[in-house]
């Protein structure tokens, strides 16, 4: 039989998670519980009943065609827009570790766009890709290139918005791989300068290793907000031109709120779902592995 002190210690425990737990309960697991019996019933959001129609929902989105082709431009948006991140987000951390002046301006103004509202980015890059009066426009026509029509041509809409994704979002891998640079131990670099490594073999064996955990963090980190961009991709191009830039968060919005189809949309949120869980999966056994292993 438990003694007072720790029924005491239990109540308090239960005091002080308990809130959380109702939170959680409230806000994250009915939902997810809740979607999950949605993506088995058909439902329209108006009607009073749900009639179970078991995997017909999940026949009717992986049958088609449509759906794959959405599938596709999620994961192309979200490789590019990572890729292009990391890299250049590198780059320019390398360039302002250096001690240069201004840096701390340079950071803040890097800095700026990622608190900056998506919608209103997306509003303001809009104009910038104006294919007659943009600033893209200004730049192009005195080397005689003709402006693309960069949000109304489904060859261009999809770069269009993985450029201003990577725009708004470049300051936040810049910050993280700062802290990662300023982490690696000076004695390391003196030592390779010491056996006569040059700058590239410096940065590739002591600066990428040293980097290694950081660009982990950031590629799983980033991969799991590009599944979840949604206002930069609404206000630019609304998923079109056709669906060229439709990613499963949009066409889960678009089944679900536009054509009133919770099953279907239930569906899609299923799919979301397993894709991040894998992805957390992957990132929490990495890191399970780097601190057993050193």
């Amino acid at each position: 039989m438990p003694s007072p002190r720790e029924r005491h210690e239990w109540l308090l425990f239960v005091l002080l998670i308990g809130p959380n737990l109702a939170l959680f309960a409230v806000f994250t697991y009915w939902p997810l519980i809740y979607n999950f019996y949605l993506s088995f019933v058909r439902w329209n959001f108006l009607r009073p009943t749900k009639p179970f129609v078991g995997l017909d929902n999940y026949a009717n989105v992986f049958s088609s065609a449509q759906f794959w082709t959405i599938v596709t431009n999620t994961f192309v948006f979200a490789f590019f827009s990572v890729g292009l991140t990391l890299i250049i987000g590198l780059a320019l951390a390398l360039l302002i570790n250096q001690p240069l002046r201004y840096r701390n301006t340079a950071r803040a103004v890097l800095f700026s766009p990622v608190i900056m509202s998506g919608a209103v980015v997306a509003v303001v890059w809009s104009y910038i890709f104006d294919p007659r009066y943009g600033l893209i426009d200004q730049f192009l026509r005195p080397l005689g290139i003709a402006s693309p029509n960069w949000l109304s041509d489904p060859a261009w809409a999809m770069p269009a918005v993985i450029i201003v994704y990577v725009w708004k979002n470049l300051g936040y891998a810049v910050v993280i791989y700062l802290a990662g640079l300023q982490g690696i131990p000076r004695e390391l670099y003196e030592a390779a300068r010491v056996d006569g490594a040059g700058p590239w073999a410096r940065f590739w064996h002591v600066t990428l290793p040293g980097l290694s955990p950081i660009a982990f963090f950031l590629s799983v980190t980033s991969v799991l907000a590009t599944f979840q961009a949604f206002d930069i991709i609404k206000v630019l191009t609304d998923g079109g031109p056709v669906i060229s830039t439709t990613t499963l968060i949009y066409h889960l919005y678009t089944l679900g709120f536009v054509s009133y189809d919770a099953g279907q949309a239930g569906v899609v949120a299923v799919v979301l779902f397993m894709i991040m869980l894998v992805l957390t999966i992957i990132q929490i056994r990495y890191l399970e592995q780097r601190v057993n292993y050193g």
